[in-house]
């Protein structure tokens, strides 16, 4: 039998219970950018997401192990924690994320010394999440450490497995799902050639400002 604690007065306890939130805010985020953005890459890392939460409710009801405290958090989807939903998200969103910046952002030969130290500076801080949002839900009681261990492998493995399906599979068909009448209608767009989209981006939005600032400019003489 065990002892649930309160963690009403532990500091540490409601840091790390703020920080297992943190995979609902990713799912948040990712449908905010696909909502505004309607980028084929961001709607398919979200299908990897989506599918890697059902293989985690599939290998849960298969393998039916309790979590630690049976019956003591009153705001639990099932009662199974083997393996671990938040830590199996979490570690798919990270190691996708970790392919993402090193294969997909493949353009490093010309990459300055300031752009690569970001990309490690953020493989750090991404690593940093991953562990914190694992130790909380032992810390928290919801999950044993090999409930979280078995999740972090089981969403690594599938985030390995969906990018390269992506890569090989998905992407070069980007463009002609973007050209499908019913994406043109919904302005879903295939930027999987373009290798940073934010520069891509300010440059193409600094030089429309600029031509339209010259027009009526030129308009009011």
């Amino acid at each position: 039998m065990c002892v649930c604690q309160c963690f009403s007065g532990d500091l540490t306890g409601r840091l790390l219970a703020y920080i297992s939130l943190l995979p609902i805010a990713i799912l948040v985020g990712f449908v905010t950018l696909i909502v505004f953005k309607r980028e084929l890459h961001t709607i398919s890392f979200f299908g990897g997401i989506l599918l890697n939460e059902g293989l985690n409710w599939l290998l849960k009801h298969i393998l039916r192990e309790p979590r630690p405290c049976a019956g003591a958090h009153t705001t639990l989807h099932t009662e199974y924690g083997m393996p671990s939903s938040h830590s199996q998200l979490i570690w798919f969103f990270v190691v996708y994320f970790f392919l993402f910046l090193y294969l997909r952002m493949h353009q490093t030969n010309n990459a300055r010394c300031v752009d690569l130290l970001w990309r490690h500076i953020l493989s750090i801080f991404l690593l940093a999440v991953a562990f914190s949002v694992s130790y909380s839900r032992v810390y928290l009681l919801y999950h044993t450490w090999s409930q979280v261990f078995y999740g972090g492998v089981a969403g690594s493995t599938m985030a390995i497995i969906w990018f390269f399906f992506t890569q090989e599979m998905l992407t070069p068909l980007f463009p002609k799902i973007a050209a499908w009448p019913v994406s043109e209608y919904f302005l879903v767009r295939d930027t999987s050639l373009i290798p940073n989209i934010l520069w891509f981006e300010y440059t193409v939005t600094r030089s429309e400002a600029r031509n339209r600032q010259r027009k009526l400019g030129t308009k009011l003489q």
